[in-house]
């Protein structure tokens, strides 16, 4: 008899422990094997973290403890779902999050594997049947047999389907010629590139190659600007550790970088390189995460997700535009695939390499102080001038022509230059959507969303309001739900509006827009991308996907429609951000031979943020910045937590929230603060009302045991959920 520690499905705290089942079957099991489990009267998925054998009868053992134990219903896996280093890697990220088990193994396993009773109906290994040759031996067969022994001596083997008829195949077989045989499929595979050999590297790649090499420490930073060819260093960096027998993690933070990514690796690299992220089909992601259990390829490229691919003996891990938000999980467990890479190089002994023009502040003041290596890169390849910026001040109506009221006359005389000289502009607004207020001029009645609060926005493509935060999404309506007025003031614009007054402006030009509309359906985003390059459009119109990361040989103009936007939102990162991406959106220009431009928008032309930003000044920005958050007290001179307190009534939350930080502070921790309880940004979801904790700590190691005792006290109770949201990148 065989005592399993069980975990359960479900992610609830209350949940975070393993229950004990019984089984006395012929199957094997191990732990990290799912098993099937009766579980308070309905069958679901169980995760396995521990077994004992035991010489006594399922009624001893229950007579034993003094309560029933239950079987298990069924053994699924024949083989550990995880090895032992992905196990403790699953351990220290929920520790450190402060996230039950199974919300993380959910999160690093592909659908089909995953600790879910959906898994069972998950794709599986997919089969395609072969022929082979056994013997080349034509005599007695017919014209037709000998024909088709012919193909498969030629080819084989070969798929059965392309063999031909059935029934002569069928003789083929019975005469020993031939025989079928069963072959995994790929349902993925990865388009093949023309090889290349390794680029002589610049004086500047040199000398950050060799830095890293070098540095003593685990971590180190590469810091470049923009163009100055990152992404070689990389690459040679790869090259070493392959030839070590080791094995290379490479991730970007947006799926839309993949397959730039996966371009430059499979030319350096040819099959020895696997993809992964969440817009491969459940087959090709399973098919994927296979084929790197099983070594068959060494290199993995891949979104934030991918930082759990079951690579053995990983020599290097890479993080590109280590400073972009998408890093960051939104839901639980809320990992950051930074941090996640960083425990997982340590695990495994390799470099961790964290790529950047624009480093996050909490990376590059690691760097200064030596907590992290460094190497820099301050030029562009072949010296490549970084492009000129203009500020345009929005509030001053001089820069305005008759012509538009969003795209000012400075950035129309430069988009008609651009495009009489047939070269290409990227234009950013980072907020999508046609409209993005509707309010009724009478009654004032403004259009949100009944979920969560947020504004709604106007999309024309389908003729819908649609809420950015939660999903919510309504017909839009002809007269306004208070009053009945039929004319409706619509304000606001993103980059619907942006694309039509460009087609409306310039008819002849064509543009393109890429945002997370577009992206919804498979491959679009790949697709787009791809043919802006090979120059099929003139003018590419998106939000920050657009910004970060790709390489437009021709494009010579890049624009910021509207720079402010970041800015209004309440949160510590808001100048951060915004910086970011203007200095990104900028560096897209002008990467080639030919010079670049780049005009940037804005209301607030003074702000800091916007004036380092334009300039790619990124030094200037730091010191500012810093000081910013020095007097505030946040990252990086101080570790976040965010707890989240959601009930169907306010009362019961705003109370909890309460409850929750007066026991906290009654602990007397050093270096512990707390803001709240507060109204977050968006004051319901999904029905529910929210109010937030933010605590700050000095010392989180010391803060995480009590805030996960409280968490067990007062979750749940009163019909009241706690969330928490560990180094929040917004509160």
């Amino acid at each position: 008899m065989l005592i399993l520690d069980v975990l359960t499905q479900y992610g609830a705290r209350a949940l975070d422990r393993s229950f004990s089942y019984l089984y006395e079957g012929p199957k094997r099991v191990e732990p990290r094997f799912r098993v099937l489990i009766d579980f308070n009267g309905r069958p679901i998925m169980g995760f396995v973290t521990g077994i004992a054998k035991s010489d006594l009868t399922s009624a001893e053992i229950e007579e034993k403890n003094g309560y029933p134990i239950k079987k298990i219903i069924d053994v699924i896996d024949e083989e550990p779902l995880l090895t032992d280093a992905l196990m403790d890697l699953a351990k220290q990220v929920s520790d450190y999050y402060l996230s039950p088990l199974i919300t993380v193994l959910q999160a690093m396993l592909p659908q089909s594997l995953s600790p879910k009773l959906s898994s069972l109906h998950g794709p599986k290994i997919a089969y395609d049947t072969m022929v082979d040759l056994v013997s080349a031996s034509e005599s007695g067969l017919t014209p037709k047999q000998t024909e088709m022994l012919r193909l498969v001596a030629a080819n084989h083997p070969i798929l059965r389907k392309e063999a031909g008829s059935p029934a002569v195949l069928g003789k083929l077989v019975e005469s020993g010629r031939v025989r079928l045989f069963r072959q995994e499929r790929r349902r993925y595979k990865i388009p093949p590139e023309e090889r290349e050999e390794p680029h002589e590297m610049t004086i500047e790649q040199r000398q950050a190659y060799e830095a890293i090499l070098s540095s003593e420490k685990e971590v180190v930073l590469l810091e470049g600007v923009t163009g100055s060819g990152k992404t070689e260093v990389y690459l040679r960096l790869s090259e070493k550790v392959l030839r070590e027998g080791k094995s290379v993690l490479m991730l970007v933070p947006e799926i839309n970088l993949t397959p730039a990514m996966v371009e430059y690796f499979s030319r350096r690299f040819g099959n020895k390189v696997a993809i992964l992220h969440s817009e491969l089909t459940p087959g090709e992601r399973y098919d994927e995460y296979r084929r790197i259990a099983k070594g068959e390829a060494p290199i993995v490229v891949g979104a934030r997700s991918a930082v759990f691919a079951p690579l053995p003996n990983i020599g290097l891990i890479v993080l590109d535009e280590e400073h972009v938000d998408s890093y960051k999980q939104d839901n639980a467990p809320y990992y950051h695939a930074r941090e996640v890479a960083i425990m997982r190089g340590r695990q495994e002994k390799a470099k961790i390499v964290l790529g950047s023009a624009t480093p996050s502040l909490e990376t590059k003041a690691r760097a200064m102080r030596g907590v992290y290596g460094y190497a820099e890169m301050r030029h562009r390849i072949h010296d490549q001038i970084m492009p000129t910026t203009t500020i345009v001040d929005l509030t001053d109506r001089r820069n305005f022509t008759k012509d538009s009221e969003k795209i000012s006359g400075p950035l129309l005389i430069k988009i008609k230059e651009k495009l009489d000289k047939k070269e290409q502009i990227i234009l950013l607004i980072n907020r999508r959507g046609y409209w993005t207020n509707i309010i009724c001029p009478h009654c004032g009645h403004l259009f949100l969303c009944p979920s969560c609060g947020g504004n709604l926005t106007y999309h024309q493509s389908d003729n819908m309001l649609k809420c950015h935060h939660c999903g919510y999404v309504a017909p839009f309506p002809n007269r306004c739900p208070e009053c009945g007025a039929s004319n409706l003031m619509r304000t606001g614009y993103g980059t619907e509006r942006v694309e039509k007054e460009l087609n409306d402006l310039f008819p002849d030009a064509k543009v393109a827009r890429l945002d997370s509309d577009v992206g919804k359906v498979s491959r679009n985003v790949e697709r787009i991308l791809r043919e802006f390059r090979d120059g099929k459009y003139d003018i590419l119109v998106g939000t920050q996907m657009i910004a970060k990361g790709h390489d437009f040989p021709n494009v010579t103009l890049s624009g910021v429609v509207l720079a402010d936007i970041g800015l209004a939102l309440p949160t510590y990162r808001a100048a951060e951000r915004t910086f970011e991406l203007i200095a990104q959106a900028a560096g897209r220009s002008g990467r080639s031979s030919k010079p670049g431009e780049a005009i940037i928008q804005s209301y607030n032309p003074s702000h800091y943020a916007i004036v380092y930003g334009a300039k790619q000044d990124y030094e200037s920005f730091f010191a500012r910045e810093m000081q910013e958050r020095r007097a505030q007290q946040y990252p990086p001179y101080v570790y976040l937590f965010l707890l989240v307190f959601s009930s169907l009534s306010e009362e019961k939350a705003v109370a909890s929230s309460g409850d929750f930080k007066r026991a906290l502070l009654s602990e007397s921790l050093a270096t512990v603060s707390v803001v709240g309880p507060l109204p977050p940004f968006y004051l319901m979801n999904k029905g529910k009302y929210r109010r937030m904790l933010l605590i700050k700590s000095k010392k989180p190691d010391l803060l995480r045991p009590y805030l996960k005792r409280l968490v067990s006290r007062y979750g749940g109770k009163g019909g009241v959920d706690i969330a928490i949201d560990v180094d929040p990148l917004d509160y």
